[in-house]
């Protein structure tokens, strides 16, 4: 039964091994304890602002606090969706799209984290997989675009394996240091002639394209 206010709630992709869901407080939680756990080591920080470090329960805290904002400041011009990934019922991470101005665009940006103990299985690259089939079959982008720390050797593996074009470097901030983030993209006819599986099925997406100010034509 779709959901009568918050359609995204019912938005799904599936592969043979894992699932995505959109997240709810019930996964924003499992989500939360699961980063307390650990998600990299303590000394290599993978993200561009160091919210993995903050200590418990704020850790779990501002995690739930997150999901809540993506919620809350989503419209037409700016969304962020993150998703819960599961195998096997089991939430081990999420992944997410990033995007703004969407409808002329047509760009969108993923991001993704999985807890330490399902790291190493082959995981991250199915759920890129998945997610790139949600923004591009889904939500018609014609292009998606990701990024990795030049020293990030797991998210940059899964990204070249995927046949990602590299398009520059940029300088950021981590931890208080300049670093150079390495910047990828994947173009619409590259994902669909390489990337497109007939077993990744994406559903509910139809009841959500209103929400974020597009047609049922442009997915």
């Amino acid at each position: 039964m779709t959901h009568p206010v918050w359609p995204l709630f019912d938005l799904q992709v599936r592969t043979p091994r894992l699932e995505l869901r959109y997240i709810d407080d019930e996964m924003a939680t499992e989500l939360a304890l699961l980063a307390a756990k650990g998600i990299h080591p303590p000394d290599f920080m993978p993200f561009a602002m160091p919210w993995s470090e903050e200590p418990s329960p704020l850790l779990e805290r501002n995690t739930m606090q997150f999901y809540w904002r993506c919620r809350a400041e989503l419209s037409p011009a700016k969304w962020t969706i993150e998703l819960a990934v599961l195998v096997e019922g089991a939430v081990v991470g999420t992944t997410g799209l990033i995007t703004h101005d969407f409808r002329v665009l047509r760009t969108f940006e993923t991001g993704s984290w999985l807890g330490r103990e399902h790291q190493g299985a082959g995981i991250g690259k199915e759920m890129r997989i998945a997610t790139l089939h949600l923004g591009f079959l889904g939500f018609g982008a014609q292009r998606a675009t990701t990024g990795a720390w030049e020293d990030n050797g797991p998210s940059l593996g899964v990204t070249n394996s995927l046949g990602y074009v590299a398009n520059g470097h940029r300088a950021a901030v981590r931890k208080g240091i300049e670093c150079s983030e390495r910047r990828f993209e994947m173009m619409r006819d590259d994902f669909l002639t390489r990337l497109r599986r007939d077993d990744i099925t994406v559903s509910g997406v139809d009841d959500c394209l209103a929400l974020l100010g597009l047609e049922p034509t442009d997915g």
